[in-house]
C-alpha cells in the first residue's frame, strides 16, 4: 500500500531493534547516528489512552490535517529533514523556543522467538508518563513492532498527542555497515517501508504522518534513490540522546539538556530493555526544557513553516 493510501485509511478510522551499537553515538551528517534499541517489560494493553490530555502542541487537538512535507531532493531523491532551520522561516518561526521529542519503537524481523519467550520490546509506562505530562510526541515505529503490540499501536496513533511515523518494517539497515544489522536491498527498501504502513492499516493506527526514520540513522545516496517511489520524508535528528543501552538516566538527561536549541530534534527510544533510562530522563528533561521556556511539539508541527535542515 501506498503512504497516500494509509493517509486515506487512517483519516477514515479514525516503543527493541538491533545488538549495542559501539562507543559513542553522534549527531548524523548524512549516514549513520543513532543505536539501534530493542525491548522492554509491560503488557500489551497496558497503554490503552487515559484521558486525552491538553499539550504543549498547539495541534495536538485540532482537527486534523494534510501534515506537511519537503519537496524531493536532486533527481527525485527522498528528502531528509534534520530540524527546524535557524536564521528564517515564516513569521521568526525559526527562532521559536519549540523541540521534537521522538521515540523509535524498535522490532526486528527476527525478533519473534525473543518476544514469545517473554522478553519485550514495549515502553507502555514511558508513553503514560509523556501523556501525565502532556508532552506531544512522534513514534517512529517499525512494522513488525505494530503486529506484536497491536493495541498499543492503535492506542498511540489513537491519541491526539502523538503521531505515529514510519521505522521501517524489519528495523534492517537501509546501508552498511549499520551497528551490525542485516541490509535490506535497495531493490527491497520501498516495499520494506510500504509493509510497515501496511502493518499500522491492520492494526488500526490512526495518526500516521508519511515520515520515515531510517534504521540506526544510517542511509547513503543510493537508499534515498531507491526509497524516492515511497513518497515519504526521511527524518533524522541534531540531538543524540545516547539513551540506547544506557543506565544512567542524568547522563541521558544531561546530553539531550545540553544540546538542545530552539527547533531541535531529539533521538530516544521506548525499548524499556535496550533503553532502560529513558523514562527516567524524560522525567528530568520535561520540566527543565519547560522552564527554559520551551515547548514541545510533534515533527508535523516542527517542520511546518519553519524550513528545514
Amino acid at each position: 500500500m501506498t503512504v497516500a493510501g494509509v493517509l486515506a485509511c487512517t483519516a477514515l478510522t479514525g516503543c527493541g531493534g538491533g545488538g549495542p551499537a559501539p562507543g559513542a553515538l553522534a549527531p548524523p551528517p548524512k549516514a549513520s547516528a543513532s543505536a539501534p534499541s530493542a525491548s522492554a517489560p509491560a503488557s500489551d494493553s497496558a497503554s490503552a489512552p487515559a484521558t486525552a490530555p491538553a499539550s504543549d502542541s498547539a495541534s495536538a487537538s485540532a482537527s486534523p490535517k494534510k501534515p506537511p512535507t519537503m519537496a524531493p531532493g536532486p533527481a527525485g531523491r527522498t528528502p531528509v529533514f534534520e530540524r527546524r532551520a535557524t536564521g528564517g522561516g515564516a513569521a521568526g518561526r525559526s527562532a521559536e523556543k519549540v523541540v521534537a521529542l521522538t521515540f523509535d519503537a524498535d522490532m526486528t524481523a527476527d525478533q519473534g522467538p525473543r518476544a514469545a519467550s517473554g522478553e519485550r520490546f514495549d515502553n507502555p509506562d514511558l508513553v503514560a508518563l509523556l501523556r501525565r505530562s502532556k508532552v506531544p510526541a512522534t513514534v517512529f515505529m517499525t512494522g513488525r513492532w505494530a503486529e506484536e503490540y497491536p493495541a498499543q499501536a492503535k492506542a498511540i496513533g489513537a491519541d491526539p498527542l502523538f503521531e505515529v511515523a514510519n521505522h521501517s518494517y524489519s528495523h534492517h539497515a537501509f546501508s552498511s555497515p549499520c551497528y551490525g544489522l542485516p541490509v535490506v536491498e535497495k531493490a527491497a527498501m520501498t516495499a520494506d517501508v510500504e509493509r510497515a504502513f501496511t502493518a499500522f492499516r491492520k492494526a488500526g493506527v490512526r495518526n500516521v504522518v508519511p515520515y520515515f526514520r531510517f534504521p540506526g540513522g544510517c542511509y547513503d545516496d543510493a537508499a534515498l534513490r531507491a526509497l524516492a517511489p515511497a513518497n515519504v520524508t526521511a527524518v533524522q535528528w541534531d540531538v543524540v540522546s545516547g539513551d540506547a543501552f544506557a543506565t544512567d538516566a542524568d547522563a541521558v538527561a544531561q546530553q539531550v539538556l545540553d544540546g538542545v536549541r530552539p527547533g531541535s530534534l531529539v533521538v530516544m527510544h521506548c525499548t524499556r530493555s535496550a533503553a532502560p533510562a529513558t523514562e527516567a530522563a524524560v522525567r528530568r528533561i520535561v520540566p527543565e526544557l519547560r522552564a527554559r521556556g520551551y515547548r514541545f511539539v510533534k515533527v508535523s508541527e516542527l517542520m511546518e513553516s519553519g524550513g528545514g535542515r
